[in-house]
């Protein structure tokens, strides 16, 4: 079969390495793509949604699996199921998990599916005063997509007003025109995986992000800095609990409200002293999560994404998942998340890349003249997988110093919580 795969991210790159190990596989297209995803699918330029509805018809492509949530939140998965095209990738209406915090906040409420107490504003003054009396620290996303920066945790009444008035006033654009503050939950971070079909759901794995631009998890968020993935992560009980308090009423919540929902349903959770909260959906698979993710997957991934396309999700078994640990290190360029020279060389990455057990993906990258280039903030995910995370990290740093990019930096510290 033919598939077409859309993005240009690490994201997109892991997916693009995993589906293309597919027997099923006969012709693996990406659009837009990187200098990596370049090196195991064939590149096509698809500038809008009916260049890539007309392209999947011309090239017979059974299958359209969609990386990035702003296509998403656009509609491209109703279009392309307008034409017959299995599309792998929620409607935009279901969409919303992600494109709305607000609508996911009182779809919670709704349906008692577990999260922090919250409130929603459309305006600065009621905001302010809400946040004045709040008890500390109090969390303030924007409302809309920001690329996983929109969310702030002021310490101060008078950091949050600032904040606030940051928001409202354009830091975030159009996506902080409505915010919605919740309370500060404490305990560990986990982002768990579930593909879903718009009637049944299957747990695909969990992975532990760092968010954070500095070691020890400090500075501003960013997109991902590096995550890790091992079976501690994600005891059977603890995925059970998740499956049943938090993606089963949500599935349920979608359906009642007529936007079932297909693809991966990506919870990013609190791990309390109460149990598992949820802290936000996203539509689609994690950047740098999926990394892991696709490196410890055994099972072939094409028959999971054409099955939540086709509504088949409950006649599949589990996947496979190996007990081996993987860390993805993101290396990114100097300065970001905030400005960062672009269309700078790296270097060394094919000698990287032969050290055993280590995979890299590129994300913010492009070939020129032989070269490559670094164009985007996140450049490159350096992963590698052994049998204890440890080891796993001695493998991907050891990678990351045989690369030769003076203009980038990585965090030194991926995993420290359970290395």
């Amino acid at each position: 079969m033919n598939i077409l795969i859309i993005g240009s991210g690490g994201r997109e790159h892991a997916l693009a390495w995993k589906i293309k190990q597919s027997p099923l596989v006969e012709k693996l297209y990406c659009s837009p793509a990187n200098a990596g995803i370049a090196q195991v699918a064939e590149v096509v330029e698809l500038k809008d949604h009916a260049a890539i509805v007309n392209f999947a018809k011309a090239a017979n492509i059974a299958l359209v699996v969609i990386g990035p949530e702003v296509p998403l939140v656009e509609g491209l998965a109703d279009k392309l199921r307008a034409e017959n095209i299995p599309t792998f990738g929620p409607s935009a209406n279901a969409a919303q998990l992600e494109g709305s915090k607000g609508f996911t906040k009182d779809l919670c409420k709704e349906f008692n599916i577990p999260t922090a107490a919250y409130a929603r504003f459309d305006a600065l003054e009621p905001a302010l005063a809400y946040a004045a009396k709040h008890p500390l620290p109090v969390v303030l996303k924007a409302d809309g997509l920001a690329a996983g920066k929109g969310v702030m945790i002021p310490t101060t009444h008078e950091e949050a007003a600032e904040n606030l008035r940051e928001i409202f006033g354009g830091k975030f654009g159009a996506a902080g025109a409505s915010v919605v503050i919740e309370e500060f939950m404490e305990g560990e971070e986990l982002s768990f995986f579930a593909l879903a079909d718009g009637e049944h759901a299957l747990a695909f794995g969990a992975a532990q992000d760092h968010k954070r631009v500095g070691e020890g998890d400090t500075g501003p968020n960013t997109g991902g800095m590096g995550t890790y993935a091992l079976d501690e992560l994600l005891p059977q009980a603890l995925e059970d609990t998740i499956m049943q308090s938090i993606i089963a009423p949500t599935m349920a919540g979608m359906k009642a409200r007529g936007m079932p929902f297909q693809g991966v349903l990506f919870a990013g959770l609190m791990l309390t002293k109460d149990g598992p909260k949820l802290i936000e959906y996203n539509a689609r698979f994690g950047d740098p999560e999926t990394q892991s993710l696709m490196l410890r997957l055994e099972s072939d991934v094409v028959p999971y994404l054409l099955a939540s396309a086709n509504g088949t999700l409950a006649s599949m078994p589990k996947p496979t998942i190996a007990k081996d640990a993987v860390i993805c290190v993101v290396m990114a360029a100097n300065g970001y998340p905030d400005a960062y020279e672009k269309n700078t060389v790296i270097r060394g990455l094919e000698k990287a890349a032969t050290l055993p057990d280590v995979q890299i993906f590129h994300a913010g990258t492009a070939e020129k003249n032989g070269e490559i280039l670094a164009i985007g903030g996140r450049a490159l995910n350096v992963c590698a997988r052994a049998k204890t995370l440890k080891e796993a990290q001695g493998k991907a740093y050891a990678a990351i110093d045989t690369i030769d990019w003076p203009q980038g930096f990585c965090r030194r510290d991926i995993g420290w919580r359970r290395a």
